[in-house]
């Protein structure tokens, strides 16, 4: 298959993003009821975003002939942090929940980092590739600079 390094780039972002997905999702849950609006609000529009760039994503495999991946990154060859970080959770504190969700983000840096260095990947699909990073590292930003408010009011 001529584009399957193009294809298979895109399937492990999609992994992540299902991850990134799935991470937030139990962020939301394990925050206490009635507290941390703010960052649940947050934490939704971060699933919104994932489930868009999953969406982009899947309709470029799709257009390069390629079968999209439902799955997340357990059987991914590359990222488990998003699972790490969906196991630590401790009971709601809002510093541990914002510290790991971003440690979620690093990893999700580093998969998107990892496409674009692969040589393999073609310049079009590295240019909506590179858009999404960019988006992501403005969320993770946004988690960092709350962990660090939350961290400082301990």
């Amino acid at each position: 298959m001529e584009h399957k390094a193009c294809i298979d780039a895109l399937n492990d972002l999609i992994k992540i993003n299902n991850d990134r997905i799935a991470g937030y999702e139990k962020a939301i849950d394990e925050l206490k009821d009635g507290q941390d609006t703010d960052i649940k609000t947050l934490f939704s529009a971060m699933i919104n975003e994932s489930s868009n760039y999953k969406r982009e994503l899947e309709d470029l495999v799709k257009t390069y002939g390629g079968e999209t991946t439902e799955g997340s990154t357990v059987s991914g060859k590359l990222y488990r942090a998003w699972m790490d970080v969906r196991a630590a959770f401790t009971g709601g504190d809002r510093a541990t929940v914002l510290k790991n969700c971003e440690a979620g983000e690093d990893a999700a840096q580093k998969a998107y980092q990892m496409a674009l260095d692969d040589d393999d990947v073609m310049q079009q699909t590295k240019t909506l590739i590179r858009q999404q990073q960019t988006e992501l590292l403005q969320s993770h930003d946004k988690i960092k600079a709350l962990r660090d408010l939350a961290v400082s009011s301990h």
